[in-house]
């Protein structure tokens, strides 16, 4: 298991010089960030990802100038390849949440196995980040849509998913979670959804794809 201390130290340096902790206007103007390293890096340009997965390619556009903490712990996976050797392990079908009133329909994915624990949301070498609502960053959970997997808020590490349909229950005020918070979507696909909906019909137990689907390899495409 990688570990970094250093992980949300940076980022919440990041946070205090740019006034995001001084709460939900305070993301407008964000102009950069701190990330890890402690490198400023300029958070305008959308970043293009390819994620090849053993049911084909999905290419992903995450939004740095909107969800720039969400990026930022994102593309910290991505860089150190965590991803790379990871799997799709989780799907949700309208028929498959049978103790839920609200009902959405996503696949999950996470890191490599040698690089968590089996927690949840788990442990991957970086600390948890503070949740970036949908009510500030503007972002929504529609089709394709990609998010960050949490039990409470500011507890999303490296599982992330992706929205098939356009899950509105996501969102700040949603009714999915009881805690009305919703998820941090971050950006959202342009190309795979054929992928993602055949990941999401995959042999599976309940919720839990029987095999996994392999996440072979995540390569950023742009800078």
């Amino acid at each position: 298991m990688r570990n970094s201390k250093t992980g949300l130290k940076s980022i919440l340096t990041g946070l205090l010089l740019f006034g995001i902790l001084g709460g939900p206007g305070s993301l407008a103007g964000l102009g950069g960030l701190i990330a890890p390293g402690g490198a400023v890096h300029a958070q305008e340009e959308a970043i293009t990802l390819e994620m090849t997965t053993e049911a084909g390619v999905i290419e992903v556009v995450l939004d740095p100038a909107r969800a720039p903490v969400t990026v930022s712990n994102f593309m910290r996976y991505v860089d150190a390849g965590q991803y790379n050797g990871g799997v799709f392990h989780r799907t949700v079908t309208m028929d498959n949440q049978p103790n839920n009133d609200v009902k959405i329909e996503v696949i999950q994915g996470a890191v490599n196995p040698e690089f968590r624990d089996d927690s949840y949301p788990p442990n991957s070498g970086f600390d948890p980040i503070p949740l970036e609502r949908t009510s500030v960053t503007g972002l929504r959970h529609v089709d394709g849509a990609i998010s960050m997997a949490r039990m409470g808020p500011d507890t999303a590490t490296s599982g992330f998913f992706f929205c098939i349909g356009d899950q509105p229950e996501l969102d700040y005020g949603g009714k999915r979670n009881p805690d009305g918070q919703g998820f941090a979507a971050f950006g959202r696909v342009t190309r795979g959804m054929d992928v993602i909906r055949k990941i999401q019909m995959s042999p599976r137990e309940s919720q839990r794809l029987a095999p996994p689907v392999v996440i072979t390899r995540v390569e950023r495409k742009s800078r």
